[in-house]
């Protein structure tokens, strides 16, 4: 063990070592291993303990558990993708694997492309053929962990949730201070977790492991099913909108999808998969699925509450801490695309105002841009709405006299726009909510009053 030394292409085995609770202390202990190699332990925390569990609830919060570690260790797998994978102390049923094959290959598909890897066919979980264990009723009290990550979406969500009488809990993962900010602004309930990976993974990124991008919403969603378990609470409701189910499409490749576990397929296989084998009364969705985000930006412009609150740029959160200096960095993918969608349903100096300058009069975006409307790019691997979203709000820009002479808009009407058919730069069409959606029927039913309003 002491001379062992992490060299990705002689690894032979990832292993899932084994993971335990401590009701008493709200501590999880997730265990990974690389062939006989040091164990990699990550810690989850859930505030609140000790928690009083009774047979039927403890044994969910084990099944939990297990899908939680075999979830989380995509962190750990995608460091060297071995065609061996183990599950050392508990076996999982077909259905579980054919969950996991769905969640590494598409959630690991920008990491794939990225460094030239084909993991088709390469992915397969050892499993029993026992029969899939059925999920209980638990009893669980009408309540909402609702996932916020600081951004507008999450407010969205919040905010509809307050006006229809849901109770609810703002419920985010580790130590950022813009989202704690965020939540503390909300005046609702928080709730805390936290999340430690093992330290030895920084070492092997250091030792020529495999990096890059991990389908992290749907490592998020299990950590917060877990925590709803423990706090006996039955809804967990995430913010990903329709957009999010759609790619980057990449010339010789195909679609590669940077949010592949905020998109549809990925809501729906876990969110049933929790039901059929976690807890049958634990409701798991994304109340914006119906939703554009030009819809998303239209709920969000109604209301200045977090003007000086929010933020969706991605240069605000890494791994290792956030540097938050500003809010908006205002180069990045996600600050072109929230300004942009945000502009037809906000005023300018309103605007201008959240971001501290006007990012569409700055002809040093235009290459930002272009990718945004797949103008001789394609859509940036970032959380961004579609192509035809960024097309149809610049075209609405165009023709309002606020907006038209400033630079990035003036050359879209000039050079863009006369290669675009008409009927795709209407914004109506993309406001119209979407059925597809796994919310409890009731509340779908109101919640669509409640954006149609």
């Amino acid at each position: 063990m002491t001379d062992w030394r992490f060299q990705r292409d002689a690894i032979r085995a990832f292993r899932f070592v084994r993971c335990g609770f401590d009701a008493a202390s709200g501590v999880a202990q997730l265990v990974y291993a690389f062939d006989d190699g040091p164990e990699l332990i990550e810690t989850i925390t859930v505030p609140g303990a000790p928690f009083q569990l009774d047979t039927q609830r403890a044994a969910a919060v084990e099944r939990a558990l297990r899908l939680l570690h075999l979830i989380a260790g995509v962190s750990y797998y995608k460091a060297a993708v071995p065609e061996d994978i183990r599950i050392d102390s508990y076996e999982i049923d077909a259905d579980t694997a054919a969950l996991l094959e769905l969640i590494y290959v598409n959630g690991l598909g920008e990491f794939a492309y990225r460094n030239g890897l084909n993991l088709h066919g390469r992915i397969r979980f050892p499993h029993t053929t026992a029969a899939t264990p059925v999920a209980l009723s638990l009893g669980l009290s009408a309540h909402a962990l609702v996932a916020i990550g600081g951004g507008k979406d999450s407010l969205v969500s919040i905010e509809a949730l307050r006006s229809l009488g849901v109770e609810q809990t703002v419920t985010w993962i580790g130590g950022s201070q813009l989202i704690a900010a965020c939540a503390q602004r909300t005046g609702l309930p928080t709730l805390n977790l936290g999340r430690a990976l093992a330290p030895q993974l920084f070492d092997y990124n250091r030792e020529g492991a495999w990096n890059g991008h991990i389908p992290v919403t749907v490592v998020n969603s299990a950590i917060m099913v877990l925590a709803a378990l423990l706090h006996g609470v039955d809804q967990v409701v995430f913010s990903n909108e329709r957009s999010a189910s759609y790619g980057s499409l990449i010339e010789g490749t195909g679609e590669v999808n940077h949010q592949w576990s905020k998109g549809w397929a990925c809501e729906q296989a876990f969110g049933d998969h929790v039901q059929r084998q976690v807890a049958a009364d634990l409701q798991y969705y994304s109340l914006l699925r119906p939703l554009s985000e030009l819809a998303v930006a239209r709920q969000f412009a109604r209301s200045d509450r977090y003007d000086a609150h929010f933020s969706s740029c991605n240069r605000n959160f890494h791994i290792l801490g956030e540097r938050p200096a500003n809010r908006w960095c205002g180069v990045c993918p996600k600050c072109h695309f929230v300004f942009l969608a945000l502009a037809p349903f906000m005023p300018k100096p309103r605007l201008v105002g959240i971001f501290g300058r006007n990012l569409l009069d700055d002809a040093g975006q235009i290459g930002g841009y272009d990718a945004l409307l797949e103008y001789q790019d394609h859509k940036p691997f970032e959380c961004v709405g579609e192509g035809r979203e960024s097309r149809a709000a610049m075209a609405a820009l165009s023709e309002r006299p606020e907006w038209r002479e400033d630079t990035l808009v003036e050359r879209f009407a000039r050079e863009i726009r006369p290669q675009l058919d008409a009927q795709d730069l209407r914004i109506e069409p993309l406001l119209v909510l979407d059925e597809e959606q796994r919310l409890p029927p009731a509340l779908w039913e109101r919640l669509r009053a409640h954006f149609a309003a």
